[in-house]
């Protein structure tokens, strides 16, 4: 199973926590509707502490819906 990697910085950005919890929602592995912390279970234990803190600089909260995450998403006009 995939797990969401870091940088080179050692960071973890808001984009790749967004296209983690995107590419599992299409691989049908976790659901919109699962809160977000479901993917501390795709992300190693010592390393959760730095997607948590930048999920939390950018106003997520755990208990929020992974669809909140990935929410921008682009439609093609009718």
């Amino acid at each position: 199973m995939r797990t969401i990697t870091k940088e080179s910085t050692g960071s973890y950005t808001i984009d790749m926590i967004r296209e983690e919890a995107r590419h599992l929602v299409e691989k049908g592995i976790v659901s919109r509707h699962q809160p977000i912390y479901i993917l501390c279970q795709y992300i190693p234990a010592r390393e959760w502490v730095k997607v948590e803190c930048e999920l939390e600089q950018w106003d997520y909260l755990l208990r929020d819906q992974i669809g909140d995450l990935i929410a921008r998403e682009s439609w093609d006009s009718d």
